[in-house]
C-alpha cells in the first residue's frame, strides 16, 4: 500500500496502531477511578514505550506539554529506532480524561502522523474552529457569520437548515454560537469535551453531525484537522492568544501571524499522513476496551490514511 509520494508504509499504520491500542488497554484498568493524573500517565508511558520500538525518525510536534512541564511525549521529543521515515507525531494518549475518571463515555487515545515538517507546531491555547465532512469541503469560510456558514453547509449537502445539526461545546463562551443555530432554525447538539470526536464526527454519517463550530484547545485542532484531511473533509482554524505570554509563544513555535486564520491545508501541509483511535470508554464514534471473563481485552479502532491510498477502517482485536 506504498506509493511514491507516501512516505511510509501500511506497516508504519498498524504499528501506530498497535501503539493507540496499548495506550487504552494501559488506561483501562483507571476507568472510573477518579484520577484522570494517574491514568493520564499509564496511557502516556504506554503509547512511549511502544513508539520507541517503530522503525522511525519521529518528533513530537503535539503532546503532553513542554520539556519542563512534562517528563515524556514532550513537544520535540524524539521516538523510534532511529531508522525509518521522519515523521511528524501529535498525540493525546486519552482524550477525554475527566470522562475516563468518572466513567463516562467518549474517552479514546489518538494519534496522528505526518511526514516531518508537516503538522502545525500549535501552542497550547485557545483556537476558533469550523469543521464539516467531505460533502461540504469547500464550502465554509471560518471569517463569515455562523448563520452564513450553515446556509452553506445546508446548502452543499442537499438539506433544508431546518434539518441541519450543528455541535457546539457547552461552554458559557459559545452563548452566542447558541443562538445563532437556533435563529437561523437548525438543530444543536452540545457536548461537553472531547472535540476531537465531534469534528470527526462531521465525516462520519452514523454520528449525525453536519458543522462543528466553537473554540477549543488548539492541539487538539490539528489533531482533527489531520483525521478529517485523511477523511476528505474540511477544517478551518484561528488561533486566540489571550495575552502577550501567548502571543509570544505562537512566535517561538514559528507562527508569525497568530491572527491569520488557518486553512486545514495550512495546519497539516501533506496529504501524506494518518490517523488512529482507538476507544477507552464506549461513545459515538468508537466501542471502549473490554476485558472477558478468561482476561482477554478487546479493542475498538478507527484507522484513516490519506494521500493516494485513502481510505479508513474501523478495527476490532482481541489481545489474550
Amino acid at each position: 500500500m506504498q506509493t511514491k509520494s507516501q512516505p511510509y508504509t501500511i506497516g508504519l499504520v498498524m504499528d501506530f496502531l498497535a501503539v493507540s491500542q496499548q495506550a487504552a488497554i494501559a488506561a483501562y484498568p483507571w476507568i472510573g477511578k477518579r484520577n484522570k493524573i494517574i491514568a493520564d500517565g499509564a496511557g502516556t508511558t504506554a503509547m512511549r514505550d511502544r513508539m520507541n520500538l517503530i522503525d522511525m525518525q519521529g518528533t513530537i510536534v503535539i503532546g503532553e506539554g513542554e520539556m519542563d512541564e512534562a517528563p515524556m511525549l514532550y513537544i520535540d521529543e524524539k521516538l523510534g529506532t532511529g531508522t525509518g521515515p521522519f515523521v511528524d507525531i501529535a498525540v493525546d494518549p486519552i482524550e477525554g480524561t475527566t470522562f475516563l475518571a468518572k466513567g463516562q463515555e467518549n474517552s479514546l487515545a489518538v494519534i496522528a502522523v505526518a511526514k516531518r515538517g508537516s503538522l502545525l507546531h500549535a501552542p497550547d491555547m485557545y483556537m476558533k474552529k469550523i469543521a464539516v465532512g467531505p460533502k461540504a469541503k469547500g464550502c465554509i469560510d471560518i471569517e463569515l457569520p455562523l448563520t452564513e456558514n450553515i446556509k452553506a453547509v445546508a446548502n452543499a449537502l442537499g438539506k433544508d437548515v431546518k434539518e441541519l445539526t450543528v455541535m457546539i461545546q457547552d461552554r458559557p463562551r459559545h452563548e452566542k454560537l447558541m443562538n445563532e443555530v437556533i435563529s437561523a432554525g437548525a438543530r444543536l447538539k452540545l457536548f461537553s469535551d472531547v472535540d476531537i470526536t465531534g469534528a470527526i464526527g462531521t465525516a462520519i454519517d452514523e454520528v449525525d453531525v453536519d458543522l462543528l463550530v466553537g473554540t477549543g484547545g488548539a492541539p487538539e485542532g490539528v489533531i482533527a484537522a489531520t483525521a478529517l484531511k485523511c477523511l476528505g473533509g474540511d477544517f478551518q482554524a484561528k488561533l486566540l492568544p489571550q495575552d502577550e505570554a501567548e502571543w509570544n509563544r505562537c512566535m517561538n513555535m514559528g507562527i508569525l501571524h497568530p491572527e491569520k486564520p488557518l486553512t486545514i491545508d495550512e495546519i497539516v501541509k501533506t496529504d501524506d499522513c494518518f490517523f488512529v483511535a482507538t476507544g477507552i470508554t464506549n461513545g459515538v464514534l468508537l466501542n471502549g476496551v473490554k476485558k472477558k471473563d478468561n482476561g482477554t481485552m478487546l479493542t475498538h479502532s478507527l484507522v484513516t490514511i490519506g494521500g493516494e491510498t485513502r481510505n479508513s477502517q474501523y478495527i476490532n482485536a482481541a489481545f489474550y
